[in-house]
């Protein structure tokens, strides 16, 4: 696989569920095709029961395709080496609810084998960069869906991956943890990263997705970049600094002149999102007190280190190497003479032990002792060099 080849690949792509007899019952996913091109945001959009869902788990080999052609970084969906490079977001997060933000990422960060340092390093900044490291130490429990949502992003890049798959990410949260996630996606993408989101809100797929799909019916109905499916050729904007009355006036009056007299001059509105985090900038420019999570940092520290597609390629390519044989050390007495000494500092700890009871008791046998050792079995180790 090249550094050019698409991350994810496929054709004629088809999923069919069936019942207890093995007859037919819900074709979720029918015959699409699609790529996702290293470095791009990749919408996969559709109402409910569209194959959204269906089509992620069988890319992360959740599910097995019924027929066509799927692959991820060259490789079967079921190929466990490619689930290091692969970051995943479920549409709900179910984590572990008793443990707290530090020890949720440190966990999940074991399973991807990082060492405890490297562990460390990144729970701090996963959790700076979404605004939890105030509330690192309650229970993921005791989370609001928002929060959740914070700390489910943060899991899904603790391992540091080349692909990401994202379902439903700002579901809950706020605007302004909306807007920080956009800024993440987008910030993630200038590095190198390959994304794949998909959303029911249509604004944060237009913000920041180069290419989409729109799925109905587990069918393929629209394919293409933002600008080719959203532009409108049946109308024309002119932007302009403010004009003053009688400017505006004049404006309309050379379109009317050319047959568009429907056109109106009005200033334009601001969308409400950008008024929200005015507000709110404002608000943190004064110093204003807030619980719960607060803004993130900016993208963590080791997201931003370059990485290239070569590197996930090599990394793969080791994977197919077989193992070698893991030498096993035992520590074993370099002579006769070492064994026969180790033997005896074992008996010599056993008849102490047995005559332990002895002086804390002179009348007191062995038998009469519930702690003692069996004065058999002593003997016996003392005549095995006899024999």
């Amino acid at each position: 696989m090249t550094a050019t080849a698409p991350i994810v690949e496929a054709s004629g792509l088809t999923k069919v569920f069936r019942d207890f007899w093995r007859r037919p019952r819900v074709r979720a996913v029918d015959s699409i095709a699609f790529e996702i091109r290293r470095g791009e945001i990749f919408g996969l959009l559709g109402p409910n029961g569209s194959g959204k869902s269906t089509t992620i788990k069988m890319i992360l080999g959740l599910l097995h395709k019924t027929s066509g052609r799927l692959s991820v970084f060259g490789r079967a969906p079921d190929d466990v080496a490619v689930k290091k490079h692969i970051g995943f977001l479920p549409e709900e997060s179910y984590l572990y609810r008793f443990l707290d933000a530090r020890e949720t990422l440190d966990y999940y960060g074991k399973l991807f084998g990082l060492e405890a340092s490297v562990r460390k390093r990144r729970t701090d900044e996963l959790l700076q960069m979404v605004g939890l490291e105030r509330v690192a130490h309650r229970p993921i429990g005791e989370y609001s869906k928002g929060m959740m949502r914070r700390i489910g992003i943060a899991q899904a890049l603790v391992n540091d991956p080349e692909f990401l798959i994202l379902d439903e990410p700002t579901s809950g949260l706020d605007p302004l943890g909306t807007r920080q996630v956009k800024d993440l996606l987008l910030d993630l993408k200038a590095r190198g990263k390959t994304i794949l989101l998909s959303s029911h809100l249509l604004a944060d797929v237009e913000d920041v997705c180069d290419h989409m799909v729109i799925l109905y019916g587990g069918k393929v109905r629209a394919e293409g970049t933002s600008e080719e499916l959203l532009q409108d050729s049946g109308r024309s904007v002119i932007e302009t600094d403010r004009l003053d009355p009688e400017a505006a006036a004049a404006v309309q009056s050379v379109l009317a002149e050319r047959g568009l007299g429907d056109a109106s001059v009005a200033a334009p509105r601001q969308s409400l999102e950008h008024f929200f985090l005015d507000i709110v900038a404002r608000a943190q420019s004064e110093a204003t007190a807030t619980d719960g999570a607060r803004t993130g940092s900016g993208t963590a520290a080791f997201l931003r280190e370059e990485s290239t597609g070569d590197d996930v390629v090599q990394s793969l390519l080791e994977t197919t190497a077989a193992p070698e044989a893991a030498e096993v050390v035992v520590d074993e007495p370099n002579n006769e003479a070492e064994t026969a000494a180790a033997t005896d500092s074992v008996i010599g700890d056993l008849v102490d032990q047995a005559a332990a009871p002895d002086r804390a008791d002179p009348g007191a046998t062995p038998s009469d002792s519930e702690s003692g050792p069996d004065r058999g079995v002593i003997d016996d180790l003392l005549g095995g060099g006899d024999r």
